[in-house]
C-alpha cells in the first residue's frame, strides 16, 4: 500500500497552479463565488409561509409567498413561518403525524398523564385532555420578543388550565363545566400571551376528554348512575307537579267560581222574595181582608194538587171516622148505619 507525504502533496498542487496560471485561478474563484451568489440569493416563500429576512442577525424585512431575492448567505438569511396555517398544541396525548389518530406508544403513558392529571377544587383528581388552535399574527415578535414561544404557550396553557379546573368542583368539570372552562382559558391565556409580546393568537381551546382516574372510574361510573336516577326522579316528580297543580288550580277556581254564582243567585232571590213582601204588606194595609182570602186561595191552590186524598170534617164533629179505604170498594154496612151519618158530619168524603 503506496502513503503519500503531505509536503509532497503539496508540492504538485503549487507546480500544477503554476501550469494554470493566476488567471485561471482568479477566473475559476469568481465563477465558485458567482454559483455561491445565485444559490444562496433567491428563495421561494409557499402560500402558507411568511418570510422573515435578518440582515447581519438584525430584522430586516419580512415577505410573502412567491419568489423573492436576497442578499446571499452570510449577509441575509430567511426563515420561514406558516402564518396563514392554523397550529395545534395537544397535551395529555399525542396524534400522529401521518394520520389523524390518537398514537399509542410504547411503555406507559407517564408524560402525558403528568400533563393531564390536575387536582379540582374538591380535592378530586381529574385526567383531562385538551387543544390549543392558535394563529401566527406577528412573525417578528413570535421569533425575538419570546425566547421559545411553542414553549411559552405550552406552559401558560398548562399553568391557566391548572388554575381554572383548581377552581371548580370535580364534578362541574366532569359534567356540565367543559365549555365553560375552556372559554375561561382561552380568555386568560390570549391576554397572557398579548401581555407576553409572542404575536399569537388563539383560535379555539378545546377539552377532548374529560374523565376521572382509570383506578376510579367504576366508582365514578356508580356515582354518575346515582346521580342519573335521582335527576330522573325528580324529573318525574316535577312532571307529575306540573300536571296535579294546575289541574288543583282549575278545580279551585272552579269551585270558587260555582260558590260565586251561588251567592249571587240567592242574593237575587232574597232581594226578590223581599221586594214581593213588600208589595204584599201594601196591599194587605189596603185591604186585608181581600189579601189575606187571597193569601189562603193561593196557598191551597199550591198545596192541594200535591195530596193524595182529602178529608173534609165537620168542625162540631167529636171523632174520627173509623178506617175508610180510599183506594178500593167500601165495605157494606148496616142499615140503621146507611139511615144514619155519624154525628158531627155535614158532608161527607171526597176522594
Amino acid at each position: 500500500m503506496a502513503t503519500y507525504d503531505p509536503e509532497d502533496v503539496v508540492i504538485e498542487l503549487r507546480k500544477r497552479a503554476a501550469k494554470l496560471g493566476s488567471k485561471t485561478i482568479s477566473l475559476a474563484i469568481a465563477g465558485l463565488l458567482l454559483l455561491y451568489f445565485v444559490a444562496t440569493s433567491w428563495f421561494t416563500v409557499q402560500p402558507a409561509e411568511t418570510g422573515i429576512i435578518q440582515r447581519f442577525g438584525a430584522v430586516h424585512r419580512t415577505v410573502g409567498p412567491g419568489l423573492h431575492f436576497k442578499f446571499p448567505r452570510g449577509i441575509e438569511k430567511v426563515r420561514m413561518l406558516p402564518t396563514a396555517r392554523v397550529l395545534k398544541e395537544e397535551f395529555g396525548f399525542a396524534t400522529s403525524s401521518t394520520e389523524n389518530t390518537r398514537t399509542e406508544y410504547a411503555g406507559d403513558k407517564i408524560p402525558f398523564k403528568e400533563v393531564s392529571l390536575m387536582l379540582s377544587g374538591d380535592l378530586n383528581v381529574i385526567d383531562l385532555q385538551w387543544i390549543v388552535q392558535y394563529r401566527i399574527e406577528d412573525p417578528t415578535s413570535y421569533l425575538f420578543q419570546v425566547r421559545e414561544s411553542r414553549k411559552a404557550i405550552r406552559d401558560t396553557s398548562e399553568a391557566v388550565m391548572r388554575r381554572v379546573v383548581g377552581n371548580r368542583l370535580g364534578s362541574e368539570v366532569l359534567t356540565v363545566g367543559r365549555v365553560g372552562i375552556a372559554t375561561e382559558v382561552k380568555a386568560e391565556m390570549q391576554k397572557i400571551l398579548s401581555d407576553y409580546g409572542t404575536g399569537v393568537r388563539l383560535v379555539t381551546v378545546e377539552l377532548q376528554d374529560v374523565t376521572p382516574p382509570d383506578p376510579v372510574k367504576p366508582a365514578f361510573n356508580e356515582v354518575n348512575e346515582a346521580r342519573q336516577d335521582r335527576e330522573r326522579t325528580i324529573n318525574q316528580a316535577q312532571e307529575q307537579a306540573n300536571r296535579e297543580i294546575p289541574k288543583a288550580r282549575g278545580e279551585a277556581v272552579q269551585t270558587v267560581t260555582q260558590a260565586e254564582g251561588y251567592a249571587v243567585e240567592r242574593v237575587n232571590r232574597a232581594e226578590g222574595e223581599a221586594t214581593r213582601f213588600k208589595a204584599i204588606l201594601a196591599d194587605y194595609k189596603k185591604s186585608p181582608e181581600v189579601t189575606r182570602s187571597r193569601l189562603y186561595l193561593e196557598a191551597m191552590a199550591s198545596i192541594l194538587p200535591k195530596a193524595k186524598a182529602l178529608y173534609i170534617v165537620d168542625s162540631d164533629q167529636q171523632a174520627m171516622l173509623p178506617m175508610l179505604s180510599m183506594d178500593g170498594a167500601q165495605q157494606p154496612i148496616s142499615g140503621s148505619q146507611a139511615s144514619k151519618p155519624p154525628a158531627g158530619v155535614n158532608g161527607g168524603i171526597q176522594k
